[in-house]
């Protein structure tokens, strides 16, 4: 696009409002306004320039701070509405089910449970829409980060030090008249301002006294900071870099480590220990025969593996690490994992003993196991009597249209179907066994009978990995750096350069904090003969309420 060539002969880019060497207005708002906009010098920002093409017009809709706002809105409002259900984290079910949560939601929460599931709000920060909406909230505040910040460093780096008149008129606060010694007044000022911190550089009968520069980049570090953070929580989704995941380990089991592939933990012993009512103090003691029993520590005492090179995925090929008791805020920690004691189940379900039996005669034809866990398909009680598991509901719960089913993969509340056959009946009798209760579909002969449980602990451990933690405490870091820039220090500028004849002309901005610029122009005014300024906002307000008063 075509440059515009001010009167003093500078060729500005196209766009630019004021003339980034004499700081003439260019456009008819800026010559017809009697303040003009400062917040970016003035300078031609490539939104508001360029809008033809597909890259243009993306850019401009990043640009847009309206647009900003809606994503942030959006992010904002798509985080409450994952707080409306439990998350992922914190529902109780097999993760190593693909419909387990499915189930959940649906069970407990009707339609809207499966619709919150589908709609992937119950793992709602790991789901790739949320995840887009925090990549166009990035891109939203990169974009018009840049927009702003390169056209204000180029001004603000390349700002001369004399201005012509119509740019110091349109100044917030601008004085002039005719003052006796004019010279002598600029060598006074220039002390005085030096004195009082400021960068000042001289031309031509004209000063330019510059303080707080940097301050003026707080908004821009916070928005590095934010972008820091964001990269933090989008790497959280890369493999490896963020791990987040809860175990359920029984005691003598050995499992994988979820998360932490090629890791396996083995549950030696769990221990829970409760405070003695002897040797608790009175607190205590009053404590224990209001409540009774106080858990004072549980911990699972646990043996690490790992496989070993090039061996089979799921093979016993495996190496010993080391031998550690888990206890609430002792982690096991290795190569970045933390492995944390947050829950324990004592007397969960482990085997159940049975026995068939005669009915008429109550005569045992044999007794049979059923490992919870692993339930076997078949049971041989030898004579030709064997016992066919043909259903097993772990956590029975009902019949829904006709048929159990079972709430969770857990053995809270075991129920079998049986097929038992004997001698007598070599193509079996089947029968419904769960606990106190037996259902047949028609009269049996024979019957299964309960004889005894065996139960064991079970420790609910948690998995953490963050290499992103680093990342998230420098993005805060680097925001709050720019909190502390922008809020302390503001960009002061001053200008005082001679007229025609006596004339003096003296003018300022700042960001912010017009109150504490103009004690600085005073305590020059103490030294140096300046003109008398005014401030145009307090004027603009003075006529406001005046003409409020007189209507």
């Amino acid at each position: 696009m075509s440059k515009i060539k001010c009167q003093c002969g500078h060729e500005n880019p196209f766009g630019t409002v004021l003339c980034e060497k004499c700081g003439r207005p260019l456009t008819e708002e800026a010559k017809d306004s009697s303040m003009v906009d400062m917040r970016y010098e003035g300078s031609a920002r490539r939104s508001q320039t360029y809008k033809k093409s597909i890259i243009d017009k993306i850019w401009n809709f990043f640009s847009s701070v309206k647009i900003g706002v809606s994503i942030i809105i959006a992010v904002l409002s798509t985080s409450a509405l994952g707080t409306i259900l439990p998350q992922k984290f914190y529902v109780p079910v097999n993760g190593n089910d693909p419909n387990a949560y499915l189930d959940y939601y649906e069970r407990l929460y009707g339609t809207f449970g499966k619709i919150y599931y589908h709609l992937g709000l119950y793992d709602m920060y790991n789901s790739w829409w949320f995840k887009i909406l925090i990549g166009m909230l990035g891109t939203s505040i990169i974009i018009a980060s840049l927009d702003r910040v390169i056209p204000l460093y180029k001004s603000l780096k390349k700002q001369r030090t004399k201005r012509h008149p119509s740019f110091m008129k349109r100044q917030r606060i601008y004085g002039e008249e005719p003052v006796v010694n004019p010279d002598e007044s600029l060598v006074n000022a220039e002390k005085a301002l030096k004195d009082m911190h400021y960068n000042v550089k001289t031309e031509d009968g004209a000063i330019l006294a510059e303080k707080n520069r940097f301050g003026r980049w707080g908004p821009y570090v916070n928005h590095t900071g934010l972008i820091i953070f964001l990269l933090g929580v989008l790497m959280r989704g890369l493999p490896g870099f963020y791990v987040d995941e809860t175990m359920w380990i029984r005691e003598g089991e050995t499992r994988e480590i979820p998360g932490a592939p090629g890791y396996l933990l083995e549950n030696v012993a769990f221990t829970v220990e409760t405070y003695d009512k002897e040797s608790a103090d009175a607190v205590f003691g009053e404590a224990l025969d209001k409540n009774g029993a106080i858990v004072s520590n549980f911990q699972s005492d646990v043996k690490l593996y790992k496989e070993k090179e090039n061996s089979l995925p799921g093979s016993e090929d495996v190496e010993f690490i080391k031998e550690y008791p888990i206890v609430v805020n002792k982690p096991l920690k290795f190569d970045g994992y933390s492995i944390f004691q947050m829950d324990y189940k004592t007397g969960e379900l482990s085997k159940m003993k049975f026995a068939l039996l005669n009915k008429e005669t109550q005569k045992s034809l044999g007794e049979f196991t059923v490992d919870l866990n692993e339930p076997a398909k078949k049971y041989d009680l030898g004579s030709g009597s064997s016992i066919q598991l043909m259903e097993y509901y772990a956590d029975y719960d009902g019949i829904v249209d006709g048929e159990p089913v079972s709430k969770s993969p857990v053995p809270n509340n075991p129920a079998f179907i049986f097929n038992m056959i004997t001698p007598e009946h070599p193509e079996g009798e089947k029968s419904f066994v769960a606990i106190q209760q037996t259902l047949e579909v028609e009269p049996n002969d024979y019957e299964v009978k309960f004889q005894s449980v065996e139960s064991r602990n079970a420790s609910g451990l948690t998995i953490r990995k963050d290499k992103t933690l680093y990342i998230l405490l420098l993005g805060g870091i680097v925001f709050m750096i720019g909190v502390i820039q922008g809020s302390y220090w503001q960009h002061r500028r001053i200008w005082i350069q001679k007229g025609e004849g006596s004339e003096m002309m003296v003018a300022a901005h700042t960001n912010k904090n017009w109150y504490s610029l103009k004690k600085d122009i005073d305590k020059v005014k103490e030294t140096a003969a300046l003109p008398a300024y005014t401030d145009k906002q307090d004027k603009d307000t003075a006529a406001d309420t005046m003409e409020g008063e007189t209507v």
